[in-house]
């Protein structure tokens, strides 16, 4: 799938970040940071990753998260959440919101490594 216009532009105002990439999935897309997921994009909206530390900011910024039906038609939601729509017009404030989404990523990724060290055998 060819990278669509928005998410080029995306990854372009997000590079002083770090290394940006985007990848086709599930009809949308994943944005990575130095090979770190930290958002999505479906239908031309951006998603940031969230965790306990960033949800309330969102909240506070009317921005909720991230929903999908399952095929049971249940309502799912996923930890990542909407991009303020002022940000998009702003660089520094979008890059001050991606950077909380790579720092949720972080503790992600820090609890997904710590859960495997288990006790000696």
């Amino acid at each position: 799938m060819k990278r669509n216009e928005y998410v080029g532009w995306l990854c372009d105002r997000l590079a002083p970040l770090g290394t940006i990439s985007a990848r086709a999935m599930f009809g949308g897309w994943s944005l990575y940071c130095d090979g770190l997921i930290f958002a999505i994009v479906v239908d031309e909206v951006c998603y940031l990753k969230a965790d306990d530390e960033t949800i309330p900011s969102h909240a506070a910024a009317g921005c909720g998260p991230f929903e999908y039906a399952s095929k049971d038609g249940r309502i799912n939601q996923m930890r990542y959440y909407r991009l303020p729509d002022e940000s998009l017009e702003d660089d520094a404030l979008l890059l001050q919101w991606s950077r909380g989404a790579l720092g949720a990523a972080l503790r992600a990724q820090a609890a997904k490594a710590g859960k495997g060290k288990g006790k000696p055998r």
